[in-house]
């Protein structure tokens, strides 16, 4: 809430990161900050984190990856939703570090990923890289890590135990 509330972060160019299991709301809360942020008049993009690893493969294939970038500045806030399922290959990881790096100290990041930052090993094709880009994260964020049960799982659980009281109920000889 208090990142919601202030956007003076924004202006510090700090970062939030957001952690958990699938499911736990990491996507939502994304989402309600960015929108909290739009409505203090802040520029805001929200991008699936592999869809946006993607353009800017094709524009560094292009030779327009550093224009991207300075396109992408003029956003307060970058959001990269999922970051967990980009994958690790040399071509995806270099343009992900080149955002981080570009961004660092200049403007804001907020990243959800389901895997904690031990495991990033799995997402960057070298440990260097990996630390690299983690160093520069942390370096002014707010870390966020969510421990709850996923709610579509909660909701299926739910739903289940409702069908079948449902039909318990349904079953159930009625008694003169």
């Amino acid at each position: 809430m208090q990142m919601a509330d202030d956007p003076t972060w924004l202006g510090r160019a700090e970062n939030l990161l957001l952690f958990g299991a699938s499911g736990v709301g990491k996507s939502h809360l994304a989402s309600a900050v960015s929108r909290r942020m739009v409505e203090f008049g802040k520029r805001v993009r929200f991008f699936s984190a592999l869809a946006l690893v993607q353009q800017l493969q094709q524009a560094k294939l292009q030779l327009q990856l550093q224009a991207m970038l300075k396109k992408l500045d003029r956003f307060d806030l970058l959001v990269l939703d999922d970051l967990s399922y980009v994958k690790k290959t040399e071509a995806e990881t270099s343009v992900l570090f080149e955002l981080i790096a570009h961004r660092y100290e200049r403007k804001s990041l907020l990243i959800t990923a389901n895997q904690p930052f031990s495991q990033w090993d799995a997402i960057f094709t070298d440990s260097m890289m990996t630390v690299a880009a983690v160093d520069r994260l942390v370096h002014h964020a707010l870390i966020v890590e969510i421990q709850t049960e996923s709610y579509r799982k909660q909701s299926a659980v739910s739903r289940s135990e409702a069908s079948k009281t449902a039909k318990k109920e349904t079953v159930q000889p009625k008694r003169s």
